[in-house]
């Protein structure tokens, strides 16, 4: 059988810097520690990576590429209940997976000029794209709220949305789960725009809520 390439050294500063930054916070680990964990000196991590501030950027160039990607996908076709159910937990599934980014959030803006500009325009870009879900359920016929009220909402959704994680955490720091935090996360954006549906999107709700009862 053919041999797999052993992963670049740099691929595995990124790799273990993610695991370690979302298991313990960023501001708890050093790049001493990363070091440590991949089995390799300091010197050769810094011939990579000159400090931990340029390994939290080049995360966040990753994050941003695959949550632009996926704030994209709602804009191709008309969107139905079903369709913004799987763009939550596609959007949850992505903050998941660059949790520390959000945990820290605030820590990392007040010293990260690049993350402050980038993640502001994320944000807006969110916005714009729960808007436009919305006004494309109110043309499907499946949704009944005006330009002020979408406004509101599409603001409220992302506010739950990006410090959801927080929530989670203070609320149990030591038992925060991939699986019921996703789940919890999406059907309480969801269920803000669930007073604003209209007949069979309604129902369809009150169906894929019936999973997640128990997150409410």
């Amino acid at each position: 059988m053919e041999r797999k390439p052993k992963r670049r050294t740099r691929e595995r500063i990124l790799e273990t810097s993610l695991r370690l930054f979302n298991d313990f916070g960023e501001p708890n680990v050093s790049t001493t520690l990363i070091a440590d964990e991949l089995n390799i000196s300091p010197g050769n991590l810094y011939y990579h990576f000159r400090s931990k501030d340029e390994i939290i950027n080049e995360l966040f160039s990753s994050f941003e590429r695959e949550i632009e990607n996926t704030l994209a996908a709602p804009a191709r076709r008309m969107p139905d209940v079903e369709d913004i159910w799987l763009f939550l937990h596609l959007v949850f599934e992505g903050i998941w997976k660059y949790r520390f980014l959000y945990r820290d959030i605030n820590d990392l803006l007040s010293r990260n000029r690049l993350l402050e500009t980038h993640f502001k325009k994320i944000l807006e870009h969110k916005t714009r794209t729960a808007a436009l879900i919305c006004e494309g359920l109110v043309a499907a016929g499946q949704m009944r709220a005006g330009r002020a009220e979408i406004e509101t909402l599409a603001t409220n959704m992302v506010v739950v949305a990006t410090w959801w994680l927080s929530y989670e955490f203070v609320r149990d720091p030591r038992h925060v789960s991939e699986g019921q935090s996703l789940a919890r996360g999406a059907f309480h954006v969801m269920a803000m725009a669930a007073p604003f549906l209209l007949g069979r999107a309604r129902e369809l709700f009150e169906q894929l809520a019936g999973r997640y009862v128990g997150g409410r």
